[in-house]
């Protein structure tokens, strides 16, 4: 026994600890066979079905009460069984969905009931009411875990909106949307009018400077007619000279502005940057003085593009003239030209670039850069960081137009200390080179007095002084208000037109219309167009239309007898002449 091993020595605690290790195992095996057999001798009671008889003998038999039962049970049976698959599919598909778990739940009872329907089919034949019993324990026991689930959750699901507040909520958000909409249309329009209002005013500005030189020049030359002399010659000469300065920045302003809007009509030429560049490298050096470091850098092989050469010198010499600024007359201005490819990657970080081959221009100076917020308005007409009366603000909106105007790209890189990169991006021309034409010094020619010239312009003033500049340079002059009275005067008294002198915007018949009917009756007809504004008649997409010679108002002598002379001196084509010619 085990009490024989406790002797007088041993102490009583360990004696116990050893009889409770022995017996306590010995006890629980014992129990848990005797819960075991007991269990399975309730099971083996439940499941036997040898002493009951089936539910059809309650029903006699009778068939239409069998097939009823049958299939009663068996429809439900399908609709419960299908209401699970459809809630997974449900759960599964929407997992973005609350309370998900609620839907296993349910499923898994409508389920059991789905399985109790089933066995009441089976035991019309086979007595197996124990698995009856047990499936339907199975059934209460998930009806209650069910409900146990489902009553605290109830008033949540009763906080969830209904669909009229639902329909409600869309329709205030839908109105928000429509007010931000508007608040954002207001703040465009307001941003907008700030910029039109910064554009006027920065006009107004300059134009009012401009015409005070003009006018005021032209009222002392006026008072000066009373006192003739030596000294009112000379003052004569020189206030003559001031107005006619005053005119002459008031054409750039102007020609500044509409490269600005992408409105100056350009006459591309093929063009060898790195040439252009050469001939204006000594000019560079005179304008940013000896204080500073200049160093032209013209790649090798360097691809020719097609643009303006006058906007594209126009254009350098903004951008060498802000870096001298930017230096504040001392430091490095670096001009290099190189050729450039631009990949997907970048075109996509810049949209209005396509992929291509492109001639890259970069000015680059160590001057005093540019912050973020300036370099963001840099384009803008009017906009200068210098002090007042140092700039007028539209040098790098002009070249900005002219770029994009051009079909290119210009990019800034500055850093506040570390000075500023300016980038011109133009496309590569696949022209073949042609040769350069030479700009010599105009030379003011007149007329034999043989050349008959049709003057069409509707601003009374203009048409006025340029009948009598033709006049003056011994030209037959023949004049008109308009495009219509034109052709009136032709169609009553035709006569020969040597050159026609029009303007494109005019009042019913524009310029090229006037002309275009005017070859129809004579068809060596030469034509050339003036503007101010061309508006897309002889322009499209900033460039001139092919043969089609144009001048640019507001005009000087020089520059009207010469291109007139050019113009006139042409051999004529053995074929159909163009508008242009």
């Amino acid at each position: 026994m085990p009490f024989g091993l406790i002797g007088p020595h041993r102490d009583h605690l360990t004696d116990l600890a050893l009889l409770v290790n022995l017996a306590f195992p010995a006890i629980f095996d014992r129990r848990f066979e005797l819960g075991t057999s007991i269990m399975w001798a309730f099971f083996e009671r439940i499941l036997d079905s040898s002493m009951f008889s089936p539910h059809g003998i309650c029903l006699l038999w009778e068939p239409e009460l069998i097939w009823l039962h049958v299939t009663s049970d068996a429809v439900i049976a399908a609709a419960y069984f299908s209401i699970p698959v459809a809630l997974s599919i449900f759960v599964s598909k929407r997992r973005d969905v609350d309370f998900g778990w609620i839907f296993w739940a349910f499923a898994i009872f409508i389920m059991a009931c789905g399985v109790t329907h089933v066995l009441s089919i089976v035991t019309l034949w086979v007595p197996v009411y124990g698995i009856e019993g047990i499936i339907k324990a199975l059934t209460a026991a998930a009806s209650i875990v069910t409900a146990v689930m489902l009553w605290p959750l109830l008033p949540k699901v009763l906080a969830l909106p209904s669909p009229s507040q639902l329909r409600r909520a869309e329709a205030a958000l839908a109105q928000e949307g429509l007010h931000r909409r508007e608040a954002e249309d207001m703040l465009r329009q307001s941003q907008k009018m700030e910029a039109m209002g910064q554009l006027t005013g920065g006009v107004a500005h300059d134009f009012n400077n401009l015409l005070t030189v003009i006018s005021g020049n032209l009222e002392i030359a006026e008072s000066s007619l009373h006192s003739w002399g030596d000294a009112t010659r000379e003052l004569l000469t020189r206030v003559i000279a001031n107005a006619a300065n005053g005119a002459h920045r008031a054409a750039i302003l102007t020609q500044r502005l509409l490269a600005f809007a992408r409105r100056q009509p350009l006459d591309p030429r093929l063009t060898d940057v790195n040439q252009l560049l050469a001939g204006m490298s000594d000019f560079f050096r005179r304008t940013v003085g000896e204080n500073i470091d200049l160093e032209v850098a013209g790649g090798a092989g360097l691809w020719q593009v097609e643009v303006d050469p006058g906007e594209m010198e126009a254009s350098i010499l903004n951008l060498v003239v802000n870096a001298k600024d930017a230096m504040a007359g001392k430091g490095k201005l670096t001009i290099e030209t190189s050729n450039a490819f631009i990949d997907e990657s970048y075109s996509q970080q810049n949209a209005d670039m396509p992929v291509g081959q492109y001639v890259q221009f970069a000015v680059t100076d160590n001057g005093c850069g540019m912050s973020r917020d300036v370099q963001e308005k840099a384009f803008d007409p009017f906009f200068t960081s210098k002090q007042p009366g140092q700039g007028t603000g539209l040098g790098l909106s002009q070249v900005y137009g002219f770029v994009k105007q051009s079909g290119g790209h210009v990019k800034i890189y500055s850093e506040v200390g570390e000075g500023t990169t300016i980038k011109i991006y133009l496309p590569r021309s696949d022209a073949a080179p042609g040769a350069v034409r030479e700009s010599n010094l105009p030379v003011v020619v007149g007329s034999p007095g043989s050349e008959t010239i049709l003057v069409v312009e509707d601003e009374a003033d203009v048409r006025s002084y340029l009948v009598e500049t033709l006049q003056v340079l011994n030209y037959r002059v023949r004049e008109a208000p308009d495009g219509a009275t034109a052709l009136a005067q032709f169609d009553s008294d035709p006569f020969r037109i040597d050159l026609l002198l029009t303007d494109i915007v005019m009042p019913g018949i524009n310029g090229r219309q006037l002309a275009d009917e005017l070859h129809y009756r004579q068809p060596d007809l030469r034509v050339l167009f003036m503007t101010g504004y061309s508006r897309n008649a002889i322009v499209h997409q900033g460039r001139l239309d092919s043969g089609v010679s144009l001048l640019q108002k507001p005009l000087t002598q020089v520059v009207l007898a010469t291109k007139i002379r050019d113009i006139l001196d042409r051999p004529q084509p053995v074929s159909g002449a163009g508008v242009g010619n």
